[in-house]
């Protein structure tokens, strides 16, 4: 990997890697109290690698449940990712091998940093994308790892540092709120998300399907005039050749 664009990428990364290590070391903390070893946290981690979606494996295998409620249930959950690779299409254009990786390793934090940062001059984008994908993915997996080790050998109270990772989320999309030319996307989607939840409750996450369909049907309609170049982000000059 393109070492200067590590060292670019990694000051940016470093809230994610603050909350990340934390939330990865509950989710192996809780995989350990079942019976899951070290092993089992680094391949969920590895191959999974979806926060909410693996908080959620952890309650499903202690219960033993049918592996289509848990396909079910994941497709639910991370539906929304969906909607993310549609917005990302161009930046992943020409990424040849690595754009696989890119699409596995869209969690939400590394999605708002893909939309939010811009390469430093004299970086090319793409290496300085896959490393932000990359360092994220290595944070979750040493947190999971760190947790899951830890699990086995001490017992604390962990109720409520699962917020973690919303808070982490919420930090990094006040700083695409401030930066962003248009908050009409945000505002749709928080207003779009709250009727929808009001209409058919928050039961099992039935209400992010339907969140999602008004989103993407809102962006769709105003698409035109979010495009306009008042609103765009600027661009690298490397990224227009």
């Amino acid at each position: 990997m393109n070492r200067k664009a590590l060292r670019a990428a990694f000051p940016h990364t470093i809230p994610v890697f603050m909350g990340y290590l934390a939330i990865g070391i509950v989710f192996g903390w809780m995989l350990a109290a079942i019976g899951y070893g070290p092993g089992w946290a680094c391949a969920m981690s590895l191959t999974i690698y979806a926060g909410s979606g693996q908080y959620l494996a952890v309650t499903l295998l202690d219960q033993s449940a049918p592996l289509l409620q848990m396909a079910f249930l994941t497709l639910v959950i991370n539906f929304r990712h969906l909607v993310y690779g549609l917005s990302l299409l161009e930046k992943f254009r020409g990424m040849g091998w690595r754009k696989l990786y890119m699409i596995f390793g869209l969690t939400d934090e590394t999605y708002a940093l893909l939309s939010g940062v811009q390469p430093p001059e004299g970086v090319s984008g793409k290496d300085f994308y896959f490393a932000i994908s990359v360092l994220d993915h290595l944070y979750w997996i040493l947190g999971s790892l760190i947790g899951s080790v830890a699990g086995s050998l001490i017992t604390i109270n962990t109720e409520g540092i699962d917020f973690a990772m919303t808070a982490l989320f919420i930090v990094i999309a006040v700083g695409q709120w401030q930066n962003a030319k248009s908050h009409f996307p945000a505002l749709l989607g928080a207003g779009g998300t709250l009727v929808c939840l009001l209409l058919f409750g928050g039961e099992n996450g039935r209400f992010l399907i339907p969140a999602l369909v008004v989103l993407v049907a809102g962006l769709l309609v105003r698409r035109p005039a979010l495009e306009k170049p008042e609103n765009a982000l600027p661009e690298r000059e490397e990224e227009r050749i």
